[in-house]
């Protein structure tokens, strides 16, 4: 792991200094992260697995109403021989190994998930897409939103990363089509794999360091 340091710019894109980050989740060299693409991956997938309802259900031939009386004898009619109207080779009949409600989630031990959160944070940084602005907005404006921002992510998708605080920034990015913000506490790795930059508001910046510092700790 090598020293961090994240460029700070304003509300109009303009450099405003830098700010030393922790090696220890924005630190991790490119080798480092390729060797942890399959934990990443593994992250991801499980993340998606669980936003999955599983509530998808078919009827089988036992739930389809009527049926019940078997359509003709069995001999001498000449066609073939069924039992019931609702088999699974009649219109309108049962389906056969259909899907059922069940569980998608998958067990991520917490360890995993922020070591994962770490390494593709660092390949935001490897790659000069993890930027911390000041914003300033004093009320909700999606152009000067847009002012801070234009400069350093232009249409590219950003996920912004928000202290709980930062009401006004919300509401003057949430109508971006490109952006995706977020708050400190709920970062999380598929929303960094799927940006391709990352911008911490400067209060989201301190919250995100402050809400790890815990879980640290104890581990």
């Amino acid at each position: 792991m090598a020293n961090v340091t994240l460029n700070v710019t304003d509300n109009k894109g303009q450099a405003a200094g830098s700010i030393e980050a922790p090696a220890d989740f924005f630190g991790f060299s490119a080798e480092e992260v390729q060797a942890h693409v399959p934990m990443i991956h593994q992250v991801v997938v499980a993340q998606l697995a669980a936003a999955r309802q599983g509530t998808h259900a078919v009827k089988n031939r036992a739930k389809v109403s009527g049926g019940g009386r078997k359509p003709w004898k069995q001999k001498g009619t000449g066609r073939a021989r069924q039992g019931s109207i609702r088999a699974p080779q009649w219109y309108h009949g049962g389906v056969v190994h259909g899907p059922v409600p069940r569980d998608y989630s998958q067990r991520t031990p917490k360890k995993m998930k922020a070591a994962a959160l770490k390494y593709v944070l660092s390949d935001r940084v490897n790659n000069g897409r993890v930027a911390v602005v000041d914003f300033g907005i004093t009320e909700p404006s999606t152009k000067a939103a847009l002012a801070a921002l234009n400069p350093i992510v232009a249409d590219n998708f950003t996920t912004i990363v928000l202290s709980r605080d930062n009401i006004n920034e919300w509401l003057s990015v949430r109508n971006i089509p490109t952006v995706h913000p977020i708050f400190a506490d709920q970062l999380n790795t598929y929303d960094v794999v799927t940006a391709q930059y990352v911008v911490f508001s400067k209060e989201g910046y301190e919250a995100f360091l402050e809400a790890k510092k815990p879980a640290e700790k104890e581990a």
